[in-house]
């Protein structure tokens, strides 16, 4: 349930961090739900933007990611981009696996939710999103073929979602 003692709501347009820190220095938690269940990821590649006269955010999740299987059965995800002093729980998040423990559980991080789709009290920033896109990057694709050779060594080829941002809520302070 949303706390709204914490938390206001906002229009995508009202935010006013810079993308290229929130996502490529702060990192951010992508989280989703399916069958009763919770799990989420660590990134720090994706975007905000304008597309098919929707705001959206855009991410990339490698086909071995948990957190895949909860997007593509729920078709909806958040965002939640905190500030510094989270970024060793960030760091735990991304490199342990849900499938192996409970590490939402054991990150210590609160879960929150709005239109089921849960994200974390402890954030600055959540966008509520909705998939209405997805698909597998291909080496083919790739005009710069040294990219792909840089970054898919194992040709696990990421995922693409581009997704609607239906909300968004900041910390009120």
């Amino acid at each position: 349930m949303l706390n709204l003692e914490i938390f206001k709501e906002i229009q995508p347009e009202e935010i006013s961090e810079n993308a290229f820190k929130l996502i490529g220095k702060d990192w951010m938690l992508v989280t989703s739900s399916a069958d009763d269940k919770i799990n989420t990821m660590t990134a720090s590649w994706g975007g905000f933007g304008v597309l098919w006269g929707k705001n959206v955010a855009y991410i990339v999740v490698r086909p071995q990611r948990y957190t895949k299987e909860f997007i593509d059965k729920s078709g909806r995800f958040s965002l939640t981009f905190f500030n510094d002093s989270f970024r060793s729980k960030l760091s735990y998040l991304g490199t342990v696996s849900g499938r192996d423990e409970d590490k939402i559980k054991k990150s210590g991080l609160t879960v929150s939710e709005n239109s089921e789709i849960p994200f974390f009290e402890e954030g600055k920033l959540a966008a509520i999103c909705k998939v209405l896109y997805k698909q597998k990057l291909t080496p083919d694709s790739f005009l710069d073929s040294s990219i792909a050779d840089r970054w898919y060594p194992d040709h696990d080829f990421h995922t693409l979602y581009v997704a609607e941002i239906e909300k968004v809520f900041v910390k009120s302070n």
